[in-house]
């Protein structure tokens, strides 16, 4: 709601302001342009006090008189725009201390004025208006320039108070201008061209230091397709951009109860709609296939990745307190006709052969690749890609369980094969 702008002084009348070393004169109807103010209280309260216009005191303030030229020529009507982050913030200061309502509007509605890096940015404040993009650093970190005119400086009492409190110009040294500027234009609806990895991770990396999570999660690589086969959508994302609160669980959305087998889908955070299977990447030489027992380890923070993956599965299961939590290492693993399999550069392996021994856990499953009993390799496979779905499943002790079911695999036999793709520096 407007706030009044009703003022009892004399639009004809000149009332004299003294800032700093400057004085000025303004009428009542310069005054009255923007009440009730600290300037229309201070000289109604002299009218009040003296019956003799002419004895009406000069108000003195002790602040730069070149910022109150601005202030003075919105008070005559004109717009006043700051021109950079320096002016910005005493223009906004002072507004605040004199609360000049419509001022202080006008400031709060126009851009804000931050420095990245080397280069000064007008930020308009609605552009943080997409899902999962606030609260961020900015509304946190500079909550005075993104709060509403009336938090500003609460409890301050301005009677007799000569200076309001000192606000320094918005600045963040430490981070590219380059990469804000680009992540600006993405935010304002405009597409950009990713021109390879590394600039990328230089976008994410800004996205996730300014806690843009919406913007995040467009930027993260992804593939969504239709499976022509099963008549079903499918994401691909990598483990470590896969969030928690994107994670679906396996039940049956009709009845509400856990089926005896079903995929774990997903939907990115804040971006998509609908979910869709889920399909993990993982790369980084991570995984670890032991092909007897048909089950994986993962090193590293993959482990600890796949296992909390695991238990979010098992907590949007909603499982009774009785069962025992999902997410023991190591998982279950299974490898099909379906799985497009390279073993050691060899995208057709014929050493390859199906075997129906491998127990898979899942009924009417397709039989699992098995190396021949007279393979060059009996050891265990390294992966170094791999894509996963991930499916729920009950196990031959009648207990949900989470098995991921090979996509895309890309494995070493041996550390001789694994030293082969070496370079040199």
């Amino acid at each position: 709601m407007e706030r009044s702008r009703k003022c009892n002084l004399p639009t004809e009348k000149v009332f004299p302001i003294q800032i700093g070393s400057e004085l000025f004169r303004l009428s009542g109807a310069s005054i009255a342009s923007d009440a009730p103010s600290y300037f229309s209280k201070f000289f109604e309260d002299q009218l009040l006090q003296t019956q003799d216009a002419a004895n009406i005191r000069t108000l003195y303030i002790d602040r730069d008189p070149t910022t109150f030229r601005e202030i003075a020529r919105h008070l005559q009507g004109y717009h006043v725009r700051p021109q950079d982050g320096a002016q910005f913030v005493k223009l906004f200061a002072d507004a605040q201390f004199y609360t000049l309502p419509r001022l202080m509007s006008q400031l709060f509605e126009s851009e804000c004025f931050i420095q990245i890096g080397d280069r000064h940015f007008q930020i308009p404040r609605d552009i943080f208006s997409s899902p999962g993009d606030t609260p961020n650093f900015f509304t946190l970190g500079f909550a005075a320039f993104f709060a509403s005119p009336s938090e500003v400086f609460p409890g301050l009492d301005r009677q007799g108070l000569l200076r309001p409190p000192a606000i320094i110009p918005p600045s963040v040294p430490n981070r590219s201008a380059d990469v804000f500027d680009e992540l600006l234009h993405l935010l304002r609806g405009y597409p950009l061209h990713i021109r390879n990895e590394d600039h990328r991770a230089a976008l994410l990396r800004d996205c996730r230091y300014f806690h843009l999570r919406g913007l995040e999660q467009k930027l993260i690589p992804y593939q969504i397709t239709t499976n022509p086969f099963s008549q079903r959508s499918e994401i691909v994302i990598r483990l470590e951009d896969v969030r928690p609160s994107g994670i679906q669980s396996a039940q049956d959305v009709a009845s509400g109860t856990v089926p005896a087998e079903g995929m774990v889908t997903y939907k990115r955070p804040f971006v998509d709609e609908d979910a869709a299977d889920l399909v993990v990447e993982i790369g980084d030489e991570s995984s670890v296939i032991h092909r007897e027992s048909m089950r994986a380890d993962f090193i590293g923070l993959t482990k600890k990745r796949i296992a909390s993956l695991v238990q979010t599965v098992g907590k949007k299961m909603n499982l009774p307190d009785s069962h025992p939590p999902l997410g023991q290492i190591p998982i279950k693993i299974r490898v099909d006709r379906e799985t497009d399999l390279t073993v050691d550069g060899d995208q057709d392996p014929q050493h390859l052969t199906m075997g129906s021994n491998i127990e898979t856990g899942v009924q009417g499953a397709p039989p699992a690749k098995r190396l021949r009993s007279d393979s060059k390799a009996d050891g265990p496979w390294v992966v170094r890609t791999g894509q996963w779905r991930l499916q729920v499943q009950v196990g031959p002790a009648g207990m949900h369980e989470v098995i991921l079911v090979a996509v895309k695999l890309d494995v070493y036999t041996s550390a001789q094969v694994r030293n082969r793709s070496r370079t040199f520096l």
